[in-house]
């Protein structure tokens, strides 16, 4: 089968290269002549685990291949992917304008049937809008080629993407037809050998599932950021009550992991995207609406610590602080709406200095914020001479650092854990002050 998929970003360059794994002939389209000569090169321009190799791979057994031109594979493609961008505009509604440039491109060259699927996350209706926009370049033209559009949402967790996509919890396809339906069903046949869910819908509710999904967890990410708080306050362990709360088999162990906020491409713009689309519709969405509100206050919690560790915002003055983890979560080098970049900024308004330290995220701090921080070679490195440490992301190498040289580089014994993954009488015993969230 051959395939097109245009935007080779996250979404894009991820499901092109999974798809060419099971044998499918992919074509990956990108406006960006610079991004596709790089790509072709072997350059991957993402942090993916194992995504450099699987495209090297695909590449040299001719099954992925890599161009700007969408119009010059038209005519050798039965599905169709837009995988593009929508940035959410200062309303935090999507913007629909790259979904709807591939719809109108789509239009303006179409001489079979295809099946136009929409991969990128997008607000319920946007197939009708894309139907509607192919639809008018076809008149245009004066020609009558039929097509079917089709909404197939991506579930992927960056960091374990590939995984996600090769071995998915389930496929959602939302079709008009039977004869797109039995397109996406030939596509997604080696998934379904492995039994595999593929979940066929109506468009309007596959585009639903997506935006539902990500604001349900961001939902469990702030309900329990919202009971660390109060644990904080009465006494409580909120790692005790997420072990209670959690053997619940009603609701299961994951997303109650208490932290300084989520971020991400994400939960953040979906969040905003649902709550904008109710709005549109004439419903409010109470519960998202508190849902925002928590995770933004919650970015600043660690700054609230630290004031109270010193005394006040004025004693911060001139301190050094260490901050390990710059990405708004580990295995990927994604800054988008990380609690990182509220800190720093929080940081150098106080006169702070910082020293950052990151596996994989330096480079992007530094293309976001240019050297306004200090960038360190290591963890230890981060540390020296640091008046505190903030803990942002639980990357695997924190775990378990020695204590013992990182106190002796410290100027003070601070460290503040963002995501809880020290323990605080271990950290009592190598004589540190600790603070940590929901304890």
């Amino acid at each position: 089968m051959n395939i097109a998929i245009v935007g080779t970003g996250y979404v894009g360059l991820v499901s092109g290269t999974c798809f060419a794994e099971t044998g499918a002939n992919v074509t990956c389209i990108d406006v960006d002549a610079k991004k596709i000569e790089r790509l072709t090169s072997g350059d991957i321009p993402i942090y993916e685990p194992g995504l450099d190799e699987m495209v090297a791979k695909n590449m040299k057994a001719g099954r992925l291949k890599f161009s700007t031109d969408l119009a010059s594979v038209l005519d050798d493609v039965q599905i169709v992917f837009s995988a593009v961008g929508t940035p959410p505009d200062e309303d935090g509604s999507a913007d629909l304008k790259y979904v709807l440039q591939v719809a109108r491109t789509v239009g303006q060259n179409l001489n079979h049937y295809v099946v136009v699927v929409t991969k990128s996350t997008v607000p319920v209706g946007t197939a009708r809008k894309v139907r509607a926009a192919i639809e008018e370049e076809l008149q245009k033209r004066g020609v009558d080629v039929e097509f079917d559009v089709a909404s197939n949402p991506e579930f992927l967790k960056e960091g374990n993407a590939i995984k996600d996509f090769m071995s998915p919890d389930r496929v959602v396809v939302g079709v008009e037809s039977e004869r797109a339906k039995k397109v996406l069903t030939k596509l997604y046949k080696p998934f379904m050998m492995n039994n595999f869910r593929v979940i066929f819908m109506d468009i309007p509710s596959a585009e639903m599932t997506k935006y539902a999904a990500n604001s349900m967890l961001a939902t469990r990410i702030s309900f329990m950021n919202d009971i660390a708080n109060l644990c904080e306050r009465v006494g409580a362990d909120v790692n005790m009550v997420r072990a209670g709360i959690g053997a619940d088999t009603r609701i299961g162990r994951k997303f109650l992991y208490a932290g300084c906020g989520y971020g991400g491409s994400c939960f953040p713009k979906d969040v905003k995207a649902l709550i904008k689309t109710a709005d549109q519709n004439g419903y409010s969405m109470e519960v998202l609406k508190a849902v925002e509100r928590v995770n933004e206050k919650q970015k600043s919690i660690l700054f609230e610590k630290l004031i109270k560790a010193f005394g006040s915002k004025e004693a911060l003055k001139g301190k050094t602080i260490a901050m390990w983890g710059l990405s708004f979560k580990p295995e990927t080098d994604d800054m988008r709406e990380s609690t990182a970049l509220v800190m720093i900024q929080l940081l150098l308004e106080a006169g702070c200095v910082v020293r950052a330290y990151d596996p994989v995220a330096m480079d992007e701090c530094k293309r976001r914020i240019g050297d306004s921080v200090i960038y360190c070679n290591d963890m230890y490195d981060a540390v020296l001479d640091a008046d505190a440490m903030l803990l942002l992301t639980e990357w695997k190498e924190f775990r378990l650092p020695s204590w013992a040289v990182i106190k002796k580089a410290m100027k003070q014994a601070l460290v503040i854990d963002g995501r809880n993954i020290f323990d605080s009488e271990d950290m009592e015993e190598y004589g540190f002050e600790y603070h940590c969230i929901g304890k």
